[in-house]
């Protein structure tokens, strides 16, 4: 019997089955060489004989504290390869001692008796020994507190004086006490710091060569003596003799002794209590015994070599996340890890090298067959069978359905138990790992409360039991604390609302640290988050971050979702000979951009729905999205050190706005609009999209940078977004509109001549004397479409005209027009090119010009020196080089002209003045309102008689200026808002003064972010510049507007100008 016992349990033995022959005729020989090379095993829990240990005559002193192993419980299959001769790698016939898991009980010992602090031996110091992770007692806390120390526990004292963390102390590493000596040290210090030198030692896992266990002796290398080898302190097994290995039998490749009776029932008793005493070493190092499930558990009778395929080699459990080794043997992925981080990277059952990041999954044949493994259920009445892939699953429905009161009982008197050995540490004195471990059936249990009563939010729950503790222990104060914070407000800042700080206040990334390391110092509370806590919180509201899908796939654009900046010259179409772009310019993929920034409006969006009074799950398809597109030049952005660089490094922006969103709900005839942009010329509103470093007037290099775009667009003309809304995906889709350009942004998409052209209009094919014979009676005419014929006429004169008849024909189309704009006013651009022509007026009713006097340059100097001089005097109007919004809107009011009319001699004169200055200000609100039929709907009635009236007074009174020609703005304003408004219902919501406004921010920006390489400034000024505009961090901000301005008033004391003193330029000035 015994015989077939270790034949079936006996799979993973190391040793050759020639080495037990009894016939052997190298036996004996073999089996010397065998012990040079000292190949350990560790017994298994199946193997029985009692003629082992009196065989080898070994007794234990320490086995009568330990109990006898019976056979049931769980053991240790490890199998470790020791190297070198010793007499302690005796291995019995069958089973043997795991003299590894012996050094690092000795190596433990030996920690246990010196100081965690200075590293001196307890024994030789006088005083009591202290709890390295323990609280501290009442004298020691008495004698800190009067020196002003607060701490209640000794890491909290160690870490301050001796710059120690003790918290990640593990037992195998770390001594647990520390000697009188540093305590007094530590209380000296006050527990602030220390008055002496104490080196801390540097502790270092149990190896080999082990300074503790195998200390160096300087007398033996000064003498040259040979030193002697240090035997460990482990229990020593006696040589077996060569009686021994007669009397040994081969079965498989195990090796047993025949049965002699009784004489060796004591010997058996201590290699039980040895066993015994190596399973408890492997349960304190691998802490599995309630994670993982034992093999006792399969309810079939299943062959004992199979049920070994699926066990740990470590832990003697069924396998929970099975690793493989590079050698073939199978793990937990947690036991092997800690076994490794214990006794070394070595394989358990081989001893050879395996590290943590050598291991791998094993075959999927192998996974699937492990898991397919019949249990059968522990709980009692249930004695169901379950697979292992759903046994976790079944028994957490038990618990489930347990009563709640029984569940605290059985929990408080498991937190109750303590099985001997040292005292019970308390809770926030454990390491982190040791904490988690206590507390798992305690999390286990929130969890599922979590899950079924609050939707899955852990971190309420604990927050709330926490809230609640505080309130029952009267400690309101703290209580108060941590309710304002999980409101949103109080001491701890959320990182949206530490980036919208951040980013509003134009703090770069040092700066930003530096404050909160002052904040954190100075107040002893970490009102602000650390950097990459803001990190985390941009990544949400930059581009790239949310899934989406296009229905149907979009025309030569990636499908890639997760896409954020790229290089604007991707897709760059090469010339022919080839030139690299010189030009740096970085940008948003436009479908990406877009998902970002209706994520940003979810809110809006569904409050709007709500508000509408539609069923959110009825609204899921039909919503269509209105974008404003602007871009306009920004002038020169180079720094300016000195003199600046010679050529000016002039950029380009272009940008997008959301106007309104509307949806057509089934069944219903007409879209209703859920969202319209409040503030459609903020440049809170205006978000970047791309920005480049090129001139404006460079049509060649804005057509090749631009293109990309444009495809983008075209193929999302086509298409409709498919985005999770509100928890439901939702279809939308796009409509775009091109206003927010300028007159020369016009004419150079749309390939028309320059604005001094005879055709004058970019909305009419009027020449420029045809418009100022006839200023009123006009109507919009041009379109993309048309310009596109125009321009292949252009390039192949079919008709073989002249250039001037073709030119004609072409009505001023020079160039082909790559990107679509609509037929509109840009309302910003028309007010300030109109005040610079009112600005001239001023002028020549000073010089009286009406008269025909022809005047000099030096009389018109003359002339505007004083006009500026008396509005500066009058207005407080300094002058300016170029006309931009602030002195616009200054100069267009009437107690601007009364003051001009100070200085016009005529009063004729002066009343055709205000005339013409009333007639301006009735139509300025029509053309600048966001909505004119609301706003001023008079002004908008009487908008027609209005403009005949100006234009009479132009072609009357003002004739010697307006015969034959007349201004551009001027000849938009007279001839065609009265049909824009009809048409798109407004022409201020669509200008371009958002994206001017924005012009500030790039340079606030790059200031912000300067770097040495030009390509990542451009990024982190497109990011932050996109994080300026985000609705999310604009909400937050507006509920902290008080404290940001007073953290900008400490770190950025330089007063900061008004944002409204924008710098809008115009070239006919």
């Amino acid at each position: 019997m015994a015989a077939e016992s270790l034949e079936t349990d006996g799979p993973r033995s190391s040793m050759p089955a020639e080495l037990h022959h009894p016939h052997s005729k190298y036996s004996q020989w073999k089996f010397k060489l065998f012990r040079v090379k000292s190949m350990e095993k560790a017994p298994l829990p199946c193997e029985t004989q009692p003629e082992i240990g009196a065989s080898l005559g070994i007794s234990h002193p320490t086995a009568s504290n330990l109990e006898v192993d019976d056979g049931v419980g769980p053991a240790s299959v490890m199998k470790l390869c020791l190297g070198g001769k010793s007499k302690e790698n005796v291995e019995g016939p069958g089973r043997r001692v795991d003299l590894k898991l012996q050094e690092m009980d000795t190596h433990m010992d030996h920690l246990r008796c010196l100081c965690r602090v200075c590293g001196a031996a307890l024994r030789k110091v006088k005083g009591p020994v202290h709890d390295v992770h323990g609280d501290l007692d009442e004298v020691s806390k008495c004698a800190l507190r009067k020196m002003g120390c607060k701490f209640t526990s000794w890491p909290e004292v160690i870490l301050k004086v001796f710059k120690v963390d003790v918290t990640e102390d593990t037992e195998s590493i770390h001594p647990l006490s520390f000697c009188h000596r540093c305590w007094m040290v530590a209380i000296r210090g006050g527990g602030v710091c220390s008055f002496t030198r104490t080196k801390v030692p540097e502790w270092k896992p149990h190896a080999h060569h082990c300074y503790l266990c195998s200390p160096k002796k300087p007398s033996f290398q000064r003498t040259g003596r040979k030193r002697r080898k240090v035997i460990p302190k482990a229990q020593t097994l006696a040589k077996r003799t060569r009686c021994d290995y007669g009397e040994s039998i081969a079965v498989g490749e195990r090796r047993a002794l025949r049965p002699f009776g009784d004489r060796h029932g004591p010997a058996l008793r201590a290699w039980k209590r040895t066993g015994i005493r190596r399973e408890q070493w492997v349960r304190n190092i691998t802490h599995c015994q309630k994670d993982h499930l034992s093999t006792k558990l399969i309810s079939e009778k299943l062959p004992v070599d199979f049920v070994v395929s699926f066990t740990c080699l470590v832990c003697d459990h069924l396998l929970s996340d099975p690793v493989q080794s590079p050698c073939g043997h199978l793990f937990c992925r947690s036991c092997i890890i800690k076994f490794i981080h214990v006794l070394g990277p070595h394989c358990p059952a081989c001893n050879s090298s395996c590290s943590p990041d050598d291991v791998i999954s094993p075959a999927k044949t192998f996974i699937s067959a492990l898991y397919s493994l019949p249990l059968l259920c522990p709980c009692d009445g249930c004695g169901e069978h379950v697979r292992l892939d759903s046994f976790k699953a079944h028994c957490l429905s038990h618990e489930v359905e347990k009563d709640a009161y029984q569940h605290s009982l059985e929990f408080d008197s498991y937190l109750l138990a303590n099985k001997g050995g040292r005292p019970r540490q308390h809770l926030l004195s454990l390491t982190r790992r040791a904490q988690k471990h206590r507390l798992k059936d305690l999390k286990t249990q929130v969890k599922v409360f979590a899950d079924k009563e609050e939707g899955g939010d852990l971190k309420s729950v604990c927050l709330t039991l926490f809230l609640l503790a505080l309130r029952s222990g009267n400690e309101h104060r703290q209580a108060d604390e941590l309710e304002a914070m999980m409101q949103g407000r109080g001491f701890g800042l959320s990182p949206a609302v530490c980036l919208a700080i951040r980013v509003n206040t134009f703090l770069s990334c040092s700066q930003y640290h530096k404050m909160y390391r002052t904040v954190k110092a100075t107040s002893g509370r970490q009102i602000f988050q650390p950097l990459h806590s803001l990190r985390a919180a941009e990544k949400e509201l930059l581009p790239g971050f949310h899934q989406f899908e296009w229905q149907p796939a979009l025309k030569n654009v990636s499908a890639s979702c997760s896409l954020g900046i790229i290089n604007g010259l991707s897709g760059w179409a090469s010339s022919v000979d080839d030139s690299p772009a010189d030009t740096i310019t970085r940008r948003f993929r436009y479908d990406v951009a877009l998902v970002s920034a209706l994520k940003d409006l979810e809110e809006d969006i569904m409050e709007g729905l709500r508000e509408s009074g539609m069923e959110d799950s009825a609204c899921t398809s039909g919503f269509s999205v209105m974008i404003k597109e602007c871009c306009d030049g920004m002038g020169d952005v180079s720094e300016k050190h000195g003199g600046g660089p010679v050529v000016p490094e002039k950029a380009v922006r272009f940008s997008f706005t959301i106007m309104s969103i509307s949806v057509l709900a089934e069944g219903e005839m007409e879209e209703v609009t859920i969202f319209r942009e409040p503030k459609p010329n903020s440049e809170l509103s205006c978000k970047p999209l791309c920005l480049m470093f090129v001139d404006e007037s460079d049509h060649e290099m804005l057509t090749a940078v631009l293109g990309p775009i444009v495809a983008e667009r075209d193929a999302m003309k086509e298409s409709r977004l498919i985005l999770s809304m509100g928890g439901l995906p939702r279809s939308f889709r796009f409509h775009f509109r091109g206003t927010g350009y300028d007159e020369k942004m016009v004419r150079e998409m749309e390939g028309l001549e320059a604005s001094g052209s005879t055709y004058i209009c970019t909305l009419c094919d009027s020449s420029r004397a045809e418009a100022a014979q006839n200023m009123v009676l006009h109507s919009v005419t041009r379109s993309h479409d048309e310009n596109l014929e125009r321009y292949e006429i252009w390039r192949t004169n079919p008709f073989s005209e002249s250039v001037d008849e073709l030119r004609d024909r072409v009505k001023g189309v020079s160039a082909k027009p790559f990107l679509e704009t609509q037929p509109t006013l840009d309302a910003l651009h028309c007010d300030i090119g109109n005040a610079a022509e009112f600005y001239k007026i001023f002028q020549d009713e000073i010089g009286e010009v009406y008269k025909g006097v022809n005047p000099s340059r030096e009389e018109r100097r003359s002339w505007r020196a004083a006009l500026d001089k008396q509005l500066r005097k009058k207005l407080k109007l300094k002058p300016v080089m170029r006309m931009n919004g602030n002195y616009a809107r200054r100069l267009m009011t009437l107690e601007a002209v009364e003051v001009v009319c100070e200085l016009v001699p005529s009063d004729e004169r002066k009343e055709a003045l205000r005339e013409l200055m009333r007639l301006y200000l009735q139509m300025k609100p029509v053309w600048r309102a966001t909505c004119p039929a609301k706003e001023c709907p008079d002004q908008l009635c009487r908008y027609s008689f209005n403009s005949q009236h100006f234009a009479d007074l132009l072609s009357s009174t003002f004739k010697y200026r307006y015969n034959g020609k007349i201004t551009n703005y001027l000849h938009k304003t007279l001839a065609h808002v009265p049909e824009i408004i009809e048409r798109d219902g407004s022409i201020g919501a669509w200008a371009s003064e958002g994206n001017e406004s924005a012009n500030k921010l790039f340079r606030r920006f790059r200031k912000m972010n300067a770097r040495q390489s030009k390509a990542y400034e451009l990024e982190d000024v497109l990011k932050h510049h996109w994080l300026y505009t985000s609705k999310y961090l604009q909400k937050f901000m507006e509920a902290h507007k008080d404290s940001a301005k007073a953290f900008q008033a400490t770190i950025d004391p330089v007063e900061i100008q008004d944002e409204e003193n924008l710098s809008l330029e115009v070239n006919d000035f």
